[in-house]
């Protein structure tokens, strides 16, 4: 299979015009339905508005929001006009949000207003007080400088913000636009997703049209895709779970997308039914709770023939429920990372169930993957253990102002280090057996401890945090905190928990959390985090008794 040199824009506007009746998109909880001919002219037109209101070529444009229509369109009308969709977390606060916004020199922020218990309008406005007296446009804030304008998704309304009905009515000529869209490259960097950072922030990957148009495609070629298959999506759009193996992978094919705005188990399996749905996409603890909601036998998924399974480790059982009882036999794994657009390695739709829960597949086309030494830097044989490091037109341009950790995650010869463990068989299948980092994966979210350790710092009472990763039946991997609190200090588990609610996303709150005196040490004074670990596992049996 060749690679597409094809832009994102110039992808949907194929699609359109291979089969421009076919079903783009349902939205079930909102009963839209849009033909690709229709999504490609409504992003044509939202392209045309962002222009006229002042996006240019390489400017950053973020998104928050779980999986509105606005995000989709957005994704595409972005793509159009060359500008760069950032992507945010839907369980940030206040301190990741800016940090966000100011270390990608956002020059828009397009925002729902609320997800699940946190209030985006109410976050915005204490960030940028500045909103009240300029309409939304033209701000000069004083912590985000770069910032002009902030917009409303539809699902509010409030005359500090841009009005989704205010942006949509202002435009550029279609002469303009068609110059626009014919000055793009398939190289030019479309999207920054930002995945956590050993060093404590978030790092925001570069990922290029020619990424994940590509990656896009070969997942979905993989599965079988075609414009008969309707693909569910509940994964979040602001990972490339939702917008390459979720949106990409059915746009390359022509498929027809069922998009779930937020994960709950029973309107995904009603989507399922009521859409006759061929492919469902999830991280093992979607699909947990799917086969265990209380209906799921009222309901009739057997229109499903494949789907995605990733983000952590797959259990055995669930696995075999998912073919058996949801009736999607072809159901893959797939296994990657942000900066490798996302996907490196997946199981095909024919491989036996042994391998589908024992391994994350073969490598995927066009790509190059190994296993080394992470001290010599030589390929090991097959059956031992070492770095994943891959190569190919799925490497990420790099990190956004952070060249330091772009030499560090590639090297010279163009090899991306995935800082994972894997083991390669005698037949080409991978299987990851630990990280290198200290990189804890929770519910497909993925959590470095130093960051974690960063935020548990700034609390008045703690001295120092040890933060590690444990396994959990549930989400594959939960965080426990070691605390050693100040003299004269005291504090409780909750105490902490309740401090950080509402500062950082909820799924980094440790779980578990035990205050000590001391650490264990190396000779030469290094904490050894593996103790900490087995440490855990005692403090956590003791917890359940």
């Amino acid at each position: 299979m060749g690679l597409k040199e094809q832009t994102v824009g110039q992808l949907l506007k194929a699609k359109a015009q291979e089969n421009p009746e076919q079903t783009a998109y349902i939205y079930p909880e909102r009963s839209v339905t849009k033909s690709y001919r229709t999504f490609d002219e409504e992003t044509d037109a939202l392209g045309r508005s962002l222009m006229a209101y002042g996006i240019e070529q390489g400017d950053h444009v973020a998104v928050w929001s779980d999986n509105k229509e606005e995000w989709l369109q957005l994704m595409f009308a972005l793509a159009k006009i060359g500008a760069v969709l950032v992507t945010i977390n839907t369980s940030y606060q206040k301190t990741e949000l800016e940090y966000i916004l100011s270390q990608s020199d956002a020059k828009m922020l397009i925002l729902t207003e609320q997800v699940s218990r946190t209030n985006y309008r109410d976050i915005v406005l204490e960030l940028v007080p500045e909103l009240a007296g300029n309409n939304g446009h033209m701000i000069q804030s004083a912590v985000l400088p770069r910032m002009k304008t902030v917009v409303a998704m539809r699902d509010f309304e409030d005359d500090r913000f841009v009005s989704w009905q205010q942006l949509n009515r202002s435009t550029v000529t279609a002469e303009a636009f068609q110059e626009r869209v014919q000055s793009l490259d398939f190289r030019d960097v479309i999207n920054i997703q930002y995945t956590s950072g050993t060093t404590g922030f978030p790092k925001g990957v570069m990922l290029t049209h020619y990424n994940i148009v590509n990656n896009g495609s070969i997942i979905g070629g993989r599965m079988n895709y075609s414009p008969d298959d309707i693909v569910c999506i509940p994964v979040p759009f602001f990972h490339c779970f939702g917008c390459v193996l979720g949106v990409l992978a059915a746009v390359n094919h022509g498929a027809a997308m069922v998009i779930i705005e937020s994960f709950k188990p029973d309107t995904v399996l009603q989507a399922v039914q009521d859409h006759r749905c061929t492919s469902l996409l999830g991280v093992p603890t979607m699909f947990i709770a799917e086969l265990n909601t209380p209906n799921f036998s009222s309901y009739n998924t057997q229109s499903l023939r494949t789907g995605i399974m990733a983000g952590s480790i797959c259990p055995v059982e669930v696995m075999k429920k998912v073919m058996s009882e949801m009736g999607a036999n072809e159901i893959t794994i797939c296994y990657g990372q942000t900066e490798s657009s996302p996907v490196i390695t997946q199981t095909t739709t024919d491989d036996p169930i042994e391998l589908k829960v024992s391994s994350v597949g073969k490598v995927h086309p066009n790509v190059e993957a190994r296993v080394i030494n992470p001290e010599t830097g030589e390929e090991v044989p097959p059956g031992t253990p070492g770095e994943l490091v891959t190569r190919g037109y799925l490497v990420m341009k790099g990190y956004y102002k952070n060249p330091e950790a772009t030499a560090a995650a590639i090297d010279h010869d163009g090899w991306l280090h995935t800082g994972d463990i894997a083991v390669m068989d005698d037949n080409g299948y991978f299987s990851i057996t630990g990280h290198i980092k200290d990189m804890v994966i929770r519910g497909g979210e993925n959590i470095y401890p130093r960051e974690i350790e960063e935020y548990l710092y700034e609390h008045p009472a703690i001295q120092d945090a040890q933060v590690v990763g444990v396994p959990d039946a549930k989400y594959g991997e939960e965080l426990i905190a070691y605390i050693i609190l100040k003299d004269h200090h005291e504090l409780s588990a909750d105490d902490v928990k309740t401090y950080y609610q509402g500062r950082i996303a909820h799924y980094k709150i440790p779980r578990y959390i035990e205050f000590v005196t001391e650490y264990p040490m190396t000779a030469s004074g290094k904490i050894q985090k593996f103790k900490l670990r087995e440490l855990a596992q005692e403090f956590i049996a003791k917890e359940e008794d």
